[in-house]
């Protein structure tokens, strides 16, 4: 077995399970190495890398891990605070701030409709990167609402397509870009210095080999028969060589921001958005949202829907999926495991990454790791890792079967 060299903190007594987790999945192929943050109850309680970020080189905690769509809540937060400051409402339709939007029969989807995926513009198609930023959301305004859709009444998952609309509602409300908003008023106020959704050219070519690379692993699991929704997001095939680059941290896919995809930075400065969140909007005496704010953001907004994308019930929030273990889906995508509280909220990315909070027991938790396994093999390797980690915390009470009614 693989022996667990890391790079921070990690008390291996007290971590056992999730030490042994992680070799296994490093043996089986599954990535070369990640990251992990946990804090419980506001304290740090693992801040670790681990494993290789390539083949001969550490995995360390200063490198920069592609979050895929663990990006989402970014933007989210930003949309909730210039909903706080009186800038918009969530029911506002989109076609108020952003005229253009209404084409194509989109004229009724609101704000709400995109954070919680039920607007019906799902197209995979958005010209990202090569298009660039203006080109990009002209060609979302400029697409029809999916037939036999009604917003807010039916359900699929956005991999990008409403995100770039959310991110340039932030810059016509603001006025300033979409990236520059969310460095100013989130990542640097949290004090994550080194996270970005879109970096400038020069500040990608200063991290160099600081930027983790990411890999398609999937033929050392069970291989999938075409491409996949997470395939697609991360811009490679669902199968391939055992240990292949995927391009996905190229500098054209890290310089033109994502809002639902593209975010980088360590892992643990990524958890401090969550860790923000779960103590009710503030961190280290900056307040980013009112706790009432936060209550709203991770509150069922999508309840019970079936999710076109995913085929399954999924129920949403603000931005962040809020835990839908209690509808026993046998293929739930985007999980927190079998041991989560049931107001567990926050958001997974493309076969890679996850971060969450779960305030029932007080937990902040933050993965990425650099191989992209199949579907299956990753949706397994993240739900045993979790459980793994909830029982090493002491955390393994049985997770109800119906959720808690209120927010955090």
């Amino acid at each position: 077995m693989t022996a667990f060299a890391t790079d921070g903190l990690f008390d291996r007594g007290r971590l056992g399970r999730t030490a042994a987790e992680i070799e296994e999945q490093i043996d089986a192929g599954l990535e070369l190495g990640g990251q992990l943050f946990l804090a419980l109850r506001g304290a740090v309680v693992a801040d670790v890398a681990f494993g290789e970020a390539r083949p001969g080189e550490p995995m360390r905690r200063d490198h920069l891990m592609l979050w895929m769509s663990s990006t989402k809540p970014v933007a989210a937060v930003a949309i909730c605070q210039l909903w706080e400051r009186g800038r918009l409402e969530l029911d506002d339709p989109v076609a108020r701030h952003i005229p253009e939007f209404a084409q194509g029969g989109k004229e009724r989807v609101t704000v709400r409709h995109l954070l919680t995926h039920t607007g019906g513009v799902r197209m995979l198609a958005t010209g990202w990167p090569e298009a660039g930023w203006e080109g990009t959301v002209a060609r979302v305004c400029a697409q029809r609402l999916e037939p036999r859709w009604e917003p807010g009444r039916k359900a699929g998952y956005h991999l990008a397509s409403s995100w770039f609309i959310l991110g340039e509602l932030v810059h016509r409300l603001d006025g300033r870009r979409f990236e520059r908003y969310v460095r100013e008023e989130i990542f640097e106020p949290l004090g994550a210095f080194d996270c970005w959704i879109g970096m400038p050219a020069e500040r990608f070519r200063d991290y160099g080999s600081r930027i983790a690379p990411m890999f398609d692993t999937s033929a050392a699991s069970a291989s999938a028969s075409g491409p996949t929704a997470a395939a697609a997001e991360a811009g490679v095939a669902a199968a391939g060589p055992a240990l292949s680059e995927s391009g996905a941290t190229a500098e054209a896919r890290l310089v033109v921001p994502s809002p639902g995809g593209n975010g980088c930075g360590p892992v643990s400065e990524l958890a401090r958005l969550y860790r923000m969140l779960i103590a009710g909007g503030e961190l280290d005496g900056r307040r980013l949202l009112r706790r009432e704010t936060v209550e709203a953001l991770a509150a069922r907004h999508r309840v019970g829907m079936v999710d076109a994308t995913f085929r399954a019930r999924l129920d949403w929030g603000l931005g962040v999926i809020v835990n839908s273990a209690h509808y026993q889906e046998p293929q739930m995508p985007y999980g927190y495991g079998p041991l989560a509280g049931p107001r567990t909220f926050g958001h997974s990315g493309a076969r890679s990454s996850t971060a969450f909070a779960d305030p029932d027991a007080g937990l902040v938790a933050a993965l990425a790791v650099n191989g992209m396994p199949s579907d299956d093999a990753h949706r397994q390797r993240f739900e045993r890792l979790a459980e793994a980690l909830y029982r090493d915390l002491e955390l393994d009470r049985p997770a109800p079967l119906a959720p808690a009614s209120e927010a955090i």
